[in-house]
């Protein structure tokens, strides 16, 4: 174990130390830093430089006329194409809406043809039964005699 003694540095201020010693050496640097940035900016606008000049020069020798010809012929082409594309998703929209309503109109005429079974079965049940009930002899109800009026 260490001994600790009263004239010991507190560690904050060992890092302060550190800190301000990198700095320091990053300030010692700064002057090649600069040079090194001032030539790449040199460079740069060098470059720059020529590139506008070259775009000067294609904006003089550009025919617009052309280049709103072929605009407009790529534009009717994009609308074209996305028209095709648009008919031909409303189509399979309207085939699928077929088949749905299609399949709904099926089931609806199997529902509507069992419930015409259905009430036409007891029909068919009730005019068995009345030539059954035709047959048998009906009896007349008697005859009642009119009551004398008092003359």
């Amino acid at each position: 174990m260490t001994e600790q003694t009263k004239t010991r540095i507190p560690t904050p201020l060992y890092a302060a130390a550190g800190a301000g010693d990198l700095a320091y050496q990053q300030l010692r640097k700064l002057p090649a830093v600069l040079t090194e940035l001032s030539d790449r900016a040199v460079a740069s606008l060098r470059t720059a430089n020529e590139q506008a000049t070259e775009l000067q020069h294609k904006a003089v020798n550009t025919d617009f006329d052309a280049l709103r010809t072929n605009a407009t012929t790529a534009a009717t082409a994009f609308a074209q194409v996305a028209q095709e594309r648009a008919v031909a998703a409303y189509t399979a929209l309207v085939a699928r809406g077929e088949k749905v309503v299609g399949t709904g109109i099926v089931e609806s005429a199997e529902v509507v043809n069992a419930d015409i079974e259905a009430t036409e079965q007891p029909k068919a049940v009730e005019a068995a039964a009345a030539p059954a009930e035709a047959a048998k002899p009906r009896r007349r109800p008697k005859a009642t005699p009119a009551p004398k009026s008092a003359e």
